[in-house]
This record gives structure tokens, sequence and C-alpha cells, in this order.
């Protein structure tokens, strides 16, 4: 299948276009340097050009808090991207398979959400990815729309890297606050991509909650990643009011996965595994510097 990528230099991006080359797909990965999805007229000509079958869209403006004051920026990429790719797919008689947000909801329900839960977005960058959701259901018949929640990978800034950077930079005894009063599910970024190679061989088009097994509080994600990790970090809870941002976040971003394991044959695994998984790649990235050094011909000499 011949497949485009937009957002391809991104933290999502960077996973799905080898997961893709991987399963023997024509894959083509285009960042913001190489495609403006915000610029309808560059979307037309380069999908015209390209004539992909299926479209994975993981462009996004991803900055909540800077949304606030970004608006217009925020719309432009979330809003008005996913509609331009809509309508080029939809004149290319391609699939649109669009990445979406646990955002879109405002957080107050007592239970997962699913796929048909009414969106009530709290913030400016929820209400741009719903608009982004809107396009697409608009204009395509046959999308796949998969929501999902606080990824976290080996491309880009991530909560994970954040605890992780925090706990090391301090000396002595660490002490932080990480608020208690919010729910989610943290998804890793290659089992991602995988679910939606996944999907897109199905055939069977609607909308997906797509994350790791299991709901955490932001407090315990942190507690977990400082006891996988080993760092000695005191964590204290602390609620969202005290710890204000810009952009309000969901308290519950629980997704429920319905129809997922009934349309892929699987659930993704916990987020305690995905945890566990990435910091091992973390350690093996860390040290490949002083593994190729160890294993290279001493110096003055030829290997042969």
């Amino acid at each position: 299948m011949r497949i485009l990528v937009t957002g391809a230099t991104g933290r999502l991006g960077r996973d799905m276009v080898p997961e893709l080359a991987r399963r023997g797909h024509d894959v083509t990965g285009l960042g913001h340097q190489d495609m403006d999805v915000s610029n309808l007229q560059a979307v037309r000509e380069r999908i015209a050009d390209l004539r992909p079958e299926a479209v994975v869209n993981c462009a996004a403006y991803t900055r909540a808090d800077d949304a606030e004051k970004e608006e217009a920026l925020a719309f432009a990429v979330n809003a008005l991207g996913p509609r331009n790719l809509a309508l080029s797919c939809r004149e290319e008689k391609a699939v649109l398979l669009h990445i979406s947000s646990d955002y879109v909801f405002d957080g107050e329900k007592s239970g997962p959400y699913t796929i048909w839960d009414q969106p009530s977005p709290l913030s400016v960058y929820g209400v741009s990815k719903l608009w982004g959701e809107n396009y697409v259901r608009s204009l395509l018949a046959e999308y796949y729309l998969v929501r999902t929640s606080w990824l976290f990978g080996p491309h880009g800034r991530n909560f994970v890297d954040t605890m992780i950077e925090i706990g090391r930079s301090r000396c002595g005894n660490v002490e932080i606050s990480v608020v208690a009063d919010q729910r989610g599910s943290p998804t890793y970024t290659a089992d991602l991509a995988r679910a939606c190679a996944d999907l897109l061989e199905t055939g069977c088009f609607g909308i997906y909650h797509v994350t790791n097994q299991g709901v955490v509080t932001r407090y315990e994600f942190a507690k977990a990643i400082f006891q996988k990790v080993g760092l000695p970090v005191e964590v204290h809870a602390t609620s969202s009011e005290a710890f204000a941002t810009p952009a309000r976040r969901p308290k519950n971003s629980e997704l429920d996965p319905f129809p997922l394991a009934e349309t892929i044959g699987y659930l993704l695994p916990t987020w305690e595994d995905a945890l566990t998984r990435y910091l091992e790649q973390k350690t093996l990235q860390t040290r490949a510097p002083d593994l190729i050094e160890a294993q290279a011909p001493p110096r003055g000499r030829q290997g042969r």
C-alpha cells in the first residue's frame, strides 16, 4: 500500500513511518518543512503528486498551554490541517487515518469515555482537535479517527523524560508535587503506531480509542517512573487548582477501547509494561556509544 505519513518528524510520526515500512508498505514521511498541512493548495498538490492510497495524519500542534495564546496557529494545524487532508483524500480516493486526543472531552464523566460520548473540550487545544475531527467526519465517508492520550516515546519531550530530568538534575533529597486529580492511560508511541498500522489493514472505518491498558493518576505515574528508574524522589500529591496551567486539563481521560480488540484482535499492553520497555530502550540508547567504542578495533590497527 502507498502510504503518506504527515508529521513524520514528530513524536508519533517517527515511530509510525518505520512501523509501516517494516510491513512492506511504500511509505513517504513528510514533516512540516516538506508540507504545511494548513496550506490547502500545498496539500492538494503534494497528495496529487504522490497519489497515496492512505494518509496517516500525525501532524499536530500539541502545546496545549501555548495554544491559549496562539489560537490561530493551533486551529490552522489541528482543524484546517485535517480539513485540507480530508478534502485531498476525497479527491484522490485515499483513506485517511487521523490522530486525535482525549482533550476533546471535559473529563467530568465518572467512567471511561466511549466512542459515542459527546465531546466537550475545555481548552483551545481541545476545541481545535475537535474541529479537526468534525472536518474529517463531515468530508469523508471512509476514515479512521483515532483518539489517544498521554503519549510518551523516544522522540520529543514527554512526561516520563521530564520526571527523570527533574530527579537527576537536583542534588540531595528531591521532593516534587504532581497533580493527583487527573487520571488517564499513558500510551507508548511504538504501541500506538502498531495498532494504527493494524487498523489500516482492516478496512473497518470509524472512531477508535487507542491507549495502553490501565488507568493511573499523574501522581501515581510519576511515582512509578521514579521507582523503575531507581531515583530517590519524594512525590507529593497536589490538585489541578494548586498547580494552575493556562489550559485546563480533563480530570478524567480514561478512554473505553471498544471496539478495538474486536477489530484488530488485541488491546495494547498495560502502561506499566509499556513504561518498562520504554525505559529499557532509553538505557540501550544511552549505552550504545560505549558499546560501539568497546567493540571497535584498537586505534592504530586495522580490523579484518
